[in-house]
């Protein structure tokens, strides 16, 4: 995967810089002190993840998302733990809190890998594995999520289907502007929201419970 590293401290470019060069499958495409700078690499060059500091003169990181129409999966990179919600009103991958390690980095890394398991065809699929065969799915069928001890059953407009995988997995796989977990139980398509009832979710006739930690962010991820 091409990376770009985004950040105005000399030190943590170096740290970045590094930590990409040590992994495989990793290259790096380009190092920018500015978000300005990031911009015009954008143009020019296909990224797939950018490690994109918060504090920034001029144009922050979080300026520049918003500023882009498109951009790639975003590692953010930051000193202050404040800037975590806005980071999830812009569906980044992860959030790295500074000064992180190489073991934290590679899971950022992973997270990335997870969600690229979704096709970007003309039809967005997620594929699974499941009863020793392969499963694609279309993101517009999935209606819900749940966990159930170390496996989740994906239920779709015609079946379910039971994954040995662990539900954080198949978060990291789904897009978030589609998808929300509600519950450390559960993830709910947009699509298949009939109506908000106290603090459950009707979807047909299924009655999805939405965990009290989650439900701050679920309220703001709705009227997205």
């Amino acid at each position: 995967m091409k990376c770009l590293v985004v950040d105005d401290e000399p030190i943590a470019r170096e740290i970045l810089v590094g930590f990409i060069a040590d992994v495989p499958g990793l290259s790096l495409v380009g190092v920018c002190n500015s978000a300005l700078q990031a911009m015009e690499v954008l143009k020019n060059e296909p990224v797939d993840i950018m490690f994109l500091d918060v504090n920034m003169p001029r144009l922050s990181g979080i300026e520049l998302l918003r500023a882009l129409d498109r951009y790639p999966a975003i590692v953010l990179t930051t000193a202050y733990p404040d800037y975590a919600l806005q980071g999830f009103e812009m569906d980044v991958v992860d959030y790295l809190l500074k000064p992180f390690s190489f073991e934290r980095f590679l899971r950022a890394v992973q997270k990335v890998e997870a969600r690229n398991h979704v096709s970007n065809g003309g039809s967005k699929q997620l594929i699974v594995k499941s009863d020793k065969k392969t499963w694609p799915i279309e993101l517009n069928d999935i209606r819900f999520v749940e966990s159930v001890g170390d496996y989740v059953n994906i239920t779709d407009n015609e079946r379910k289907i039971m994954v040995h995988e662990t539900l954080k997995n198949i978060e990291d796989a789904l897009p978030g502007g589609q998808f929300f977990r509600v519950h450390k139980s559960w993830i709910i398509s947009r699509n298949a929201i009939d109506f908000i009832e106290g603090n459950y979710i009707m979807s047909g006739t299924a009655s999805i419970p939405i965990g009290k930690s989650f439900k701050d962010g679920f309220m703001i991820w709705i009227k997205k």
